[in-house]
């Protein structure tokens, strides 16, 4: 066995493990730390594929990004640990039920399935010769110059969701202060300020 190989099933043996301790594991924090070696793993896996620019994206995009915001939101939330439990012991009959059907569905999935004719020379047709285009310069072909549309679509997609993530979750609430910046600007310095004309000797 080479060191590729040894490579391989080193960082697959430690995705697989790290995943299932994400699911596992009691402290949400640890699961987080758990899914950043997930994801570290992962990125290795697309090493040894040749995909060192998806590798780098997963590193910069899920781990420097998505997981550390994870990490913090997790830490600075005060979550009741206790009532989680109690949330999961009440509910542990109908995910193991959901469970076993899920299972069952990608049993029959997997059990039913049929390459078409044709298919692996159907995924292999827009993947040009690595020793004529690099894979990364490849990869931006195929974004921007052949699904250059599609692309500006599903950003316009994710730029939606966005506003109607902000939209729903913005609430106005009477009770909380909020600075008005125009009436600040144009006040009347007459109206806002009094002068007190205090004698000697005598207090406000």
């Amino acid at each position: 066995m080479g060191v590729a190989d040894f490579a391989f099933y080193a960082f697959a043996i430690t995705v697989l493990a790290s995943a299932i301790l994400v699911v596992f594991s009691r402290n949400p924090v640890h699961s987080v730390l758990w899914l950043i070696l997930a994801f570290l793993s992962s990125a290795g896996l697309f090493v040894l594929l040749g995909a060192e620019f998806v590798a780098m994206l997963l590193i910069i995009v899920y781990v420097g990004a998505v997981a550390v915001l994870f990490l913090f939101v997790v830490m600075m939330l005060d979550i009741d640990f206790t009532q989680l439990k109690v949330g999961m012991a009440r509910n542990l009959p109908l995910g193991g039920l959901i469970g076993v059907v899920l299972l069952m569905q990608l049993g029959l999935l997997f059990g039913a399935w049929q390459e078409a004719e044709g298919a692996m020379g159907l995924r292999q047709a827009p993947t040009p010769d690595p020793d004529e285009v690099h894979n990364t310069r490849a990869l931006g072909q195929l974004l921007y110059d052949d699904y250059a549309f599609l692309f500006q679509a599903a950003g316009l997609i994710l730029l939606v969701a966005m506003i109607g993530a902000i939209v729903l979750t913005l609430r106005h609430r009477t009770s909380v202060k909020r600075q008005d910046v125009l009436s600040q600007m144009y006040r009347d310095p007459a109206q806002s300020m009094e002068l007190k004309d205090v004698k000697p000797g005598k207090g406000l």
